[in-house]
């Protein structure tokens, strides 16, 4: 029996009322099975962050492209390579994606939004049950951002699992909650180019839409959760 999995909790969006600029909201989970080491890529991705001059540093995907925040000031070479850097590691280490979206527009209130992705979640832990009863234990860990995301957490993997803690996250200490961010981040840009949404931002760092399928939404699908 394996002993622990680790499930790293990020969000994209919020629960306000419908805005045509941010119409999904999108939760990822990022899967380890704490059993296999990762710490080489680990070190790989701190040695290439030191390299570009950014040590323990916490990359936050969103702003990196949109050149916000503590990036404004910085050229997009260099946020590319940060970005890059951070892709490299999820290719290459054991770990799991599972993304889960509603669309704001065919929603009318919070309670409806909080139900559907509850569902969502839900309908993931039970078709993998027998995956999820082989640990000892499962730790979830989220920055308890969101009230009502931590509220459905809570609710759902409470109600299906007897094996669950919570772990509150700083989400500088764990580079698997970053990968938790980019997901989502990703998971946003494949919704938007499927709508031809793509803001000005986006465009200009990704150069092109075949960069953006190719080197960052194929390389998520490929880490998409599937129980063998």
């Amino acid at each position: 029996m394996n002993h622990e999995l680790s499930i790293f909790v990020d969000e994209s969006g919020d629960w306000g009322e419908y805005d045509y600029h941010a119409p999904y909201y999108i939760v990822s989970f990022v899967i380890h099975t704490q059993s296999i080491d990762i710490s080489s890529e680990l070190n790989h991705l701190d040695n290439s962050m030191n390299n570009l001059g950014f040590p323990n540093h916490c990359i936050h995907a969103g702003p990196i492209i949109r050149g916000e925040a503590e990036y404004r000031e910085i050229d997009k070479q260099t946020r590319q390579k940060i970005l890059k850097s951070l892709m490299s590691f999820t290719r290459n280490a054991d770990i799991k994606i599972k993304a889960f979206y509603i669309e704001k527009k065919h929603i009318d209130d919070n309670v409806e939004a909080a139900g559907k992705l509850g569902k969502l979640i839900s309908r993931f832990i039970r078709e993998n049950y027998a995956y999820f009863m082989g640990f000892d234990i499962i730790k979830i860990y989220y920055d308890n951002g969101q009230i009502e995301l931590n509220k459905i957490l809570s609710t759902v993997f409470n109600s299906l699992l007897d094996n669950v803690v919570f772990k509150r996250v700083l989400p500088k200490d764990y580079r698997l909650f970053q990968v938790a961010d980019l997901a989502c981040t990703i998971k946003l840009a494949e919704l938007k180019l499927a709508n031809h949404a793509l803001s000005k931002s986006e465009q200009t760092f990704f150069e092109g839409e075949r960069t953006l399928r190719k080197n960052y939404i194929k390389a998520i699908e490929k880490k998409i959760f599937v129980n063998s």
